[in-house]
């Protein structure tokens, strides 16, 4: 995984809301990369790889570092970027596997899922 970069910069603090969770990951949206990073003491443990487009954004990948797995970051980062995406009032499409099953687990998520 790549370390952080100049591009990185965490979300917006109104969107930062429940952002936080207890072991202190936090969600940044890297929009150089398109993709969005779970951060947890300096390191990215975690990322989605998103495409925007004007009234939806695609999450096509999300992968978990080596040594991070099994610790919720996955669902963590999940929960996250959909908050966050739904915030900014735009749709999701899913072409990545992890988040069409975390969806599938919490359908409060549904209404903004388009089939795209």
């Amino acid at each position: 995984m790549d370390g952080p970069t100049k591009s990185c910069s965490p979300l917006p603090l109104f969107s930062l809301k429940g952002k936080i969770n207890m072991s202190g990951a936090t969600l940044r949206n890297n929009t150089d990369q398109h993709r969005y990073e779970l951060v947890a003491d300096d390191q990215v443990v975690g990322f989605t790889e998103y495409e925007s487009r004007s009234d939806m954004i695609v999450l096509r990948h999300t992968e978990v570092a080596a040594g991070h797995e099994g610790k919720g970051y996955g669902s963590t980062l999940a929960k996250q970027a959909l908050d966050d995406v739904i915030a900014q009032g735009k749709k999701v499409a899913i072409r990545c596997e992890f988040i069409a099953a975390y969806v599938k687990r919490h359908p409060e998520y549904a209404a903004a899922i388009v089939a795209k």
